[in-house]
């Protein structure tokens, strides 16, 4: 049963119902949430805003996830390896411009070489950052060992979204094979808690099959697991991949992108001191969608600073914005939108999660 919706906001923790009555706010109330988590933001994170600076650097990947556009057995898709030399320019970029941090980004792969060079290349970033440059890596489920390696290599924070909390819609976006295991991913995540990384999971919002019952359990699960950062947004359709089929069941984009601007806001005024990204996706919906989820919660945001001409090769989703642009005009783009959002840039700062620091 629905209780009284400002009563609802005074409460700093939700039930599973209640978490879903948010989750359906709309108009006057939405206004109100949106209020509160702001008010929440401010008080406990403040209205700093930290780059992490991007860096997709390959989209080969072994996995084969029912929703991604770099899926490895899309046949359409030009795949690329940046070489080393011109990553490590793209790092001393970050660097130059007080980035404070960045992120390096791929597909998924588990072969010696790869991770060997992982490695490597997280020495050579902090090396020509005097151990300056801040670093988080996602580049999805290794072993434990491989986890420990690159953490003493020099990287303190790894995203690794779980893209649902509910095994059974898990296996409905990915292949039923031994590859795609929900119990792995769990597991994974405990690994690099374990080790001491800065740990981010995330999901998708507006999947086939999801309900708000599905995204109220995965807020909850965050919260249960005692996650330090979140990177979640709006599902995107790619039309060379298994789940474009079910386009004509799912909610509008627009539709999309509100829920996931409330999915923010909730996890906000749940877990008041994480970090939360202003995901790319909801720009490719609203050309203002990253400054909305500034205003409203999120704290994080990543400029993009692949090397343009292999941006448009790294389409998880369709209509992915930026994909033209340089490194300066993401830089300047990104400090126009957070000056939007009434926000102030982080500059040359780790921006680390309160919420683990608090933890240890």
């Amino acid at each position: 049963m629905n209780i009284n919706f400002d009563t609802l906001l005074q409460k700093d923790s939700f039930t599973k119902d209640e978490i879903v009555q948010l989750l359906k706010a709309s108009g006057e109330q939405e206004k109100a949430l949106f209020e509160k988590s702001r008010e929440v933001k401010l008080k406990h994170v403040g209205n700093k805003v930290y780059f992490r600076g991007l860096i997709e650097f390959s989209n080969i990947c072994k996995k084969d996830c029912l929703y991604c556009g770099i899926r490895a057995s899309n046949k359409m898709v030009n795949r690329y390896d940046i070489a080393d030399d011109q990553i490590l320019k793209a790092a001393k970029f970050a660097h130059e411009h007080k980035y404070g941090s960045l992120v390096l980004q791929s597909g998924e792969r588990t072969d010696t070489a790869f991770i060997d060079r992982i490695t490597n290349l997280l020495q050579e970033i902090k090396k020509l950052s005097d151990n300056e440059l801040g670093i988080t890596i996602s580049m999805g489920e290794q072993t434990k060992e491989t986890y420990q390696k690159w953490f003493v290599a020099g990287a303190h924070r790894y995203l690794l979204r779980i893209e649902s909390s509910n095994p059974e819609l898990y296996k409905k976006i990915h292949p039923n094979n031994e590859n795609h295991s929900h119990a792995t991913r769990l597991k994974c995540l405990k690994d690099l808690q374990d080790i001491g990384y800065q740990t981010g999971t995330g999901i998708m919002i507006g999947l086939p099959f999801q309900t708000y019952e599905d995204l109220a359990n995965d807020i909850l699960f965050m919260k249960e697991f005692d996650i330090d950062m979140v990177g979640m947004g709006p599902y995107i359709e790619h039309n060379q991949t298994p789940l474009y089929e079910y386009k004509d069941s799912l909610m509008s984009l627009k539709d999309r992108f509100r829920l996931s601007l409330r999915m923010i806001a909730i996890l906000r005024i749940i877990m008041k001191d994480i970090n939360i990204a202003s995901a790319t996706a909801l720009q490719a919906i609203d050309p203002l969608g990253r400054e909305k989820a500034l205003k409203i919660g999120a704290n994080i945001i990543m400029p993009n600073i692949t090397p343009t001409q292999e941006r448009a090769n790294y389409l998880l989703y369709q209509n992915k914005p930026c994909i033209d642009e340089g490194a300066d005009d993401c830089t300047n783009c990104m400090e126009a939108r957070i000056n939007m959002a009434d926000g102030e840039i982080g500059y040359d700062q780790w921006g680390d999660s309160l919420h683990y620091k608090s933890r240890h």
